[in-house]
């Protein structure tokens, strides 16, 4: 969750930054887009060399997964430090602006053949004002809805800085699509407590988890856009500025509302552990109260099952019945007494 100027970072290597990499065939190429001025997309082949010059701009996005794709990035001629991010594992969210390129690390949902799933996975990517290339080791939730967008026609993208806002705010509706899921799950559980049926306690588990980890993801993306307004937003060139305090703003609305389900998923919990704790004194109520008959009754049959000399009744022949009156009298006269005193009514 860091945000680094160049004047900051002297790790970051500036040099040869007018230099255009040299694209060629890219091995481990997902898909790629050649953005014309006017903000329209055109689809590349991946099989196919991509133009060192150009007009406009190009996404380039790669399987991270693929060494080929590692050793092609090592050997591009993007800045060191993109690379450096690039093919690092740190999953940290962060952002290193220049005033030539940006590149970072941003947290995304993964998605399979099923749709989105609940894991958090990570975009890379490295960006100048004629091209962004990015890569990831699974299958996106953002980045795919950004892909369909840009083939879609539904987004025009002016600059290069306009796909990563893109790119942002579906990550953001994302999580806003996975919380409203979330508040009818919740909204279910409640209607059960309020019920009285008692709901399982893994799937209330499940969606705190949930809550929190999308808490952390939106934590790291507000904090890095917050930085990115206050320090760097000036000194980028024109095709790199971000709309930070839009971002920033869209993603501290969702993370209050994340924050909202959060508190009310721990509210529940306590509702259903208060519920439990009922449940359970309950049983030992029952249990006490069972044990306290049957003690009287338990006392005279061990006191008739001792085998000593002058036992009251055993040469008695209705002894047997004598001392069976004598264990449910026993019990009786307890139930009575706990009746008399208030431990219940019937």
């Amino acid at each position: 969750m860091t945000i680094h100027r160049v004047e900051d970072s002297p790790q970051i290597d500036t040099t040869s930054l007018n230099d255009q990499p040299n694209f060629g065939t890219i091995p481990g190429l997902v898909w790629a887009f050649r953005i014309h001025g006017d903000g329209t997309a055109e689809p590349l082949f991946a099989d196919k060399p991509i133009e060192n010059h150009f007009e406009g701009w190009v996404w380039i996005h790669l399987d991270l997964a693929s060494t080929l794709a590692t050793q092609w990035l090592a050997a591009s001629g993007l800045p060191k430090a993109g690379i450096a991010t690039m093919l690092s594992r740190d999953r940290h969210q962060q952002l290193h602006a220049t005033g030539s390129f940006i590149h970072g690390v941003i947290a995304d949902l993964e998605r399979d053949l099923g749709g989105v799933r609940d894991c958090i996975g990570h975009l890379r990517f490295v960006m100048t004002d004629r091209y962004l290339v990015s890569g990831r080791h699974r299958h996106l939730s953002a980045v795919e809805a950004a892909r369909i967008a840009i083939e879609s026609g539904t987004h025009r993208l002016p600059h290069a800085a306009s796909l990563l806002e893109l790119i942002v705010e579906q990550v953001a509706d994302g999580i806003d699509q996975v919380a409203d899921s979330m508040a009818d799950e919740l909204d279910g559980i409640e209607n059960q407590i309020a019920e009285g049926s008692g709901p399982e306690r893994s799937k209330l588990a499940r969606l705190r988890r949930g809550t929190v980890q999308m808490h952390r993801q939106l934590s790291g993306l507000r904090a890095i856009f917050h930085r990115l307004e206050r320090r760097c937003s000036e000194d980028l060139k024109p095709g790199l500025q971000l709309a930070a305090s839009r971002l920033a703003q869209r993603l501290d609305e969702l993370d209050h509302s994340v924050l909202k389900l959060r508190e009310r998923g721990g509210r529940l919990q306590e509702e259903m552990s208060i519920m439990m704790a009922e449940e359970t004194n309950r049983h030992l109520y029952v249990l006490t109260t069972l044990t306290t008959l049957l003690l009287p009754a338990t006392l005279v049959t061990g006191v008739f099952g001792m085998n000593t000399k002058a036992l009251p009744l055993t040469e008695t022949d209705s002894g047997f019945l004598i001392a069976m009156g004598l264990v449910f009298g026993a019990s009786v006269a307890v139930y009575l007494l706990m009746r008399r005193i208030g431990v219940f009514r019937l």
